[in-house]
């Protein structure tokens, strides 16, 4: 008995019984269930000839059942006719319906789930599998088992009115935008903050600047507004990460906090001052290599429950692992891992923002014709179409438009797609001495950081005075 499969035999024939009887029953147990519901190889058998009747808009009852799994020949097999009625004396009340419904999703989730247990225990015994596939299709199993059987109910306009209405009454009271603050006040006006559900795809060539555009957005939810935020660094280090936003956030040489020059007193108390918020701030970061998106959609999942995060930060998508099956067919491979990200962002109510390398041809395109634009995505169509918003960042002097030494690091932040709003350039300017962007409202000065020395006392008034700065420095013109 105790080896025998999570079942419910009588639970079974109740509801068969119930749908040869009760017509009102019958379009919502043909929506919930499936023949994989039923334990009884039989059950399954009248199950799927109810299911055939119901697709052909024909009558469900005791005698077209009887004749369609004659008709196929099954109905010997099932017991005969007689077993169908006796089925129909088990219904205790066609309102319990619903409730033997989710007894029988139960047990068949807990089938599937051993089924699944089985398959993970018997590749883990070869060892000519490989580990990281072996984890990719343990997640996935089980995944699917919980997916299969969990459906979302419709729900009423009325309903849906009133929860929109609370979002109105809730601004009112807050900043006044229905999603995540970017930090970027021209940005934010345009989108009302990141928005639950988004998927957000920040794309550009290399050098430009995609991973500080990113890291700028992490600090400004986490430390200014103190919402919970997931980044996944694939490509970076979490130290390596953590130095860049201390370079963004102290105002200090990027030689410096590298730990290539010594840093003096007055500039440890500067660290320490400026870095008191950040260390406090809710962001939490991820950088295992080559993530397999199933690994990823489960941590986000974990990480939403637990910490309530409300932004997720991926950097960069094509460094992601799709499916094993997959492998070898990277177009494919980009898509599912693109379609993942969305359905992880619709399934977890938060907005991704993943960052996406463009197409060679972008790449060495020159001249007047150099501004990205949606075809330049690398690797799949699919990037496109899945993602409710997708960021450009241009800048001019990376190009060598802009020979003005004033206006060095001006960039265009293109809205190319906006599903929910509208499209445009957003005008900001990259401060590569602090790696991050600011948007062109602010007022751009050099001393928008003003030393903690120069109110001290305690140092020369510029620290930084006699500190050479490396061409080479990751900080100075990093590989985004």
């Amino acid at each position: 008995m105790g080896n025998r499969p999570p079942q419910a035999l009588d639970v079974e024939e109740a509801v068969i019984g119930a749908l040869l009887i009760e017509p009102s029953c019958v379009d919502d147990s043909v929506e919930e269930l499936t023949p994989s519901s039923f334990y009884s190889e039989k059950h399954r058998m009248i199950f799927q000839a109810i299911v055939s009747l119901v697709n052909e808009h024909s009558s469900v009852d005791l005698l077209t059942v009887s004749q369609r799994l004659r008709d196929q020949g099954n109905l010997e097999i099932v017991g005969g006719a007689q077993t169908l009625a006796a089925m129909t004396q088990k219904v205790g009340a066609a309102a319990h319906i619903e409730y033997y419904i989710k007894i029988l999703k139960q047990k068949c989730i807990q089938r599937e789930l051993i089924t699944a247990s089985y398959d993970i225990l018997k590749n883990s015994y070869d060892e000519s599998v490989n580990v990281d596939q072996l984890i990719d299709m343990a997640q996935t199993k089980i995944f699917a088992a919980i997916q299969n059987n969990v459906k979302k109910d419709v729900q009423e306009i009325g309903s849906v009115i009133n929860q929109a209405i609370s979002d109105i009454e809730r601004l009112q009271d807050s900043t006044g935008l229905s999603g995540v603050p970017s930090g970027f006040p021209s940005l934010d006006r345009i989108t009302f903050g990141w928005q639950p559900s988004d998927l957000i795809i920040v794309a550009a060539r290399p050098s430009v600047g995609k991973t500080a555009f990113v890291v700028n957005v992490a600090r400004n939810a986490a430390v200014d507004h103190h919402m919970p935020v997931a980044f996944f660094s694939l490509e970076m280090p979490a130290i390596q990460l953590a130095k860049r936003m201390m370079v963004s956030e102290t105002g200090l040489s990027a030689d410096k906090i590298k730990g290539g020059t010594k840093l003096e007193r007055f500039e440890w108390v500067q660290l320490e001052e400026k870095l008191k918020d950040l260390a406090k701030a809710p962001l939490y970061i991820d950088d295992t290599p080559s993530l397999p998106v199933m690994e990823f959609r489960s941590k986000v999942k974990r990480l939403v429950n637990q910490k309530g995060v409300r932004l997720v930060i991926v950097d960069y998508l094509q460094l992601m692992q799709g499916p094993a099956e997959l492998k070898g067919m990277r177009e494919q491979e980009v898509a599912s891992i693109s379609r993942t990200l969305k359905a992880t962002a619709k399934e977890m109510n938060v907005p991704i923002i993943a960052l996406s390398q463009l197409s060679r041809d972008a790449v060495k395109r020159q001249g007047g014709n150099n501004r990205p634009q949606l075809s330049d995505l690398r690797e799949s169509g699919s990037i496109e179409q899945d993602a409710d918003m997708v960021l450009f960042i241009h800048r001019y002097d990376y190009q060598g438009l802009n020979e003005d030494a004033s206006e060095i690091g001006k960039t265009d932040l293109i809205i190319a797609k906006h599903r929910n709003g509208e499209i445009g350039d957003v005008p900001l300017m990259f401060r590569s001495s602090e790696v991050r962007f600011v948007d062109m409202e602010e007022t751009i000065s050099a001393q928008s950081f003003m030393p903690v020395s120069s109110i001290m006392n305690d140092g020369p008034s510029d620290p930084f005075a006699g500190v050479p700065s490396s061409s080479n420095s990751e900080f100075t013109n990093p590989e985004f």
